[in-house]
């Protein structure tokens, strides 16, 4: 008699217990806020060989405005005071315009530099998203049908919009590049739960680090809704979002002035990188033709990737990815608790954001090893477990890592100028100290 309410006691239990992961989950892994503090100086900048923050910047990259351009396809709100925002609902157009992160407080261009470079600041550095203008908006997709002489057709005043705004997009993408040191664009494609203001913030203080010799691109989709099915919604809005960022890159290759690419995206933004590139390869390959030249020669960055370890067997390793790209980069930590979470929840093996070379087997390796261009590099969070899923920008030696690859152009290995610690074929480790050999303390 007692067995059925024994059963429902135990699915109860269980049910339970999958919604305070999915809640942690959700705490851990996502970020909205109106401001935040400036990410710790990576400690590239502060070694005995650090090479400087900026070199021969120009005048109107200089200051402590930094504008971002962004396109999205989050639906546009408006704030009480009437200040043009975006929420996490979907918009069937893409919007693009300028976002301009400020660092506060103001203060000179020498002042700034010595303060982002401090590891114990005296002065706290804020970013605040200040404006926000929308400079275009290309037209809705699908393009709505209607009848020309009995035949339908895609509505003409909609393409006709759609191309316009191509071309403006276009003079505000060279406008960029003309004051632009390298003529090469960084792309940033955010996570699961992010809002729109976060996702800026994240951007603009990787240019700032960068030292804003490259044109800042803000892919940023509607994710954030929060709540408990909030993840649910932003894994959906990602499968949304892909088509418009497919265009996008699409549409960014066909531009000769753009030297090269460096893409990056983090957690949940990597499906939905991933599978814009990869949905752009196979078409390419249908037509047996390449990706242009521009784009082959990018960089492909995936950080703490929330992508189950099957999945992408399938459809990055076995469909060969990495030949639509120059290098793909993969940042793992093992302790990275918003994936560990997120296996439990999903029941995934493994996700690839955890993953050490430990998981694989020898023939695996093997395989990886083959693959030119392709590096996975892990680090160990333990120590900052407030910055466990965020390791690639909050981390001053993971952030370091970046900065050699996409602004140095660095290989792995100290032979090469980037001092990875090697852990076996396409596996490398950042250690403590990096990139520079971490010195213990004097003894009294």
């Amino acid at each position: 008699m007692n067995r059925p309410i024994e059963r429902h006691g135990a699915m109860v239990l269980k049910s339970c217990a999958n919604f305070a992961v999915l809640l942690a989950f959700l705490l851990l892994a996502g970020c909205a806020s109106t401001s935040r503090q400036l990410m710790p100086a990576p400690n590239l900048y502060s070694g005995p060989e650090a090479p400087p923050l900026f070199s021969d910047l120009p005048a109107e990259l200089q200051g402590n405005e930094l504008d971002l351009l962004y396109v999205t396809d989050r639906a546009p709100e408006t704030t009480g005071s009437g200040e043009l925002r975006y929420g996490y609902e979907r918009s069937l157009s893409a919007a693009f315009g300028s976002a301009i992160v400020s660092i506060e407080p103001a203060m000179s261009w020498a002042e700034l530099e010595r303060a982002s470079l401090q590891k114990k600041r005296e002065t706290k550095l804020t970013l605040e998203l200040t404006t926000v203008k929308e400079l275009g908006r290309f037209g809705e997709t699908p393009a709505p049908v209607v009848l020309i002489d009995g035949e339908p057709q895609l509505d003409p005043a909609v393409l006709e919009a759609s191309s316009a705004a191509q071309q403006t997009f276009h003079q505000e993408v060279r406008r960029r590049l003309a004051v632009s040191p390298t003529k090469e664009v960084v792309m940033f494609v955010h996570g699961f739960n992010n809002d729109f203001d976060d996702a800026a913030f994240t951007l603009a203080e990787l240019w700032h680090y960068l030292g804003r010799e490259h044109v800042p691109i803000l892919y940023t989709w509607p994710a954030g809704r929060g709540g408990p099915s909030g993840y649910i919604y932003d894994r959906e809005s990602g499968e949304f979002t892909v088509h418009h960022l497919k265009r996008l890159i699409r549409d960014l290759s066909t531009m000769p002035e753009i030297r090269t690419f460096h893409l990056i995206a983090h957690s949940r933004g990597t499906d939905v990188l991933s599978s814009a590139v990869r949905e752009l390869a196979l078409v390419a390959r249908a037509r047996e033709i390449e990706l242009p030249d521009e784009f082959r020669d990018s960089h492909i960055i995936l950080a703490a990737p929330d992508l189950d370890m099957d999945v992408v067997s399938q459809r990055i390793v076995a469909e060969q990815l990495g030949r639509e790209s120059k290098n793909i980069t993969i940042y793992t930590s093992e302790s990275d608790k918003a994936l560990g979470l997120a296996e439990r929840f999903f029941k995934s093996m493994k996700r690839i954001g955890r993953l050490g070379a430990d998981d694989l087997s020898p023939e695996y390796l093997e395989s990886i090893g083959y693959m030119e261009g392709i590096s996975f590099v892990s680090m160990d969070t333990t120590a900052s477990p407030e910055a466990s899923h965020s390791y690639f920008h909050s981390d001053p030696y993971a952030s370091s890592d970046l900065i050699l690859m996409i602004r140095y152009g660095k290989e792995p290995g100290a032979e090469n100028g980037r001092p990875l610690t090697p852990v076996t074929s396409g596996f490398w480790k950042i250690e403590p100290g990096y990139p520079y050999q971490e010195t213990a303390p004097e003894q009294p």
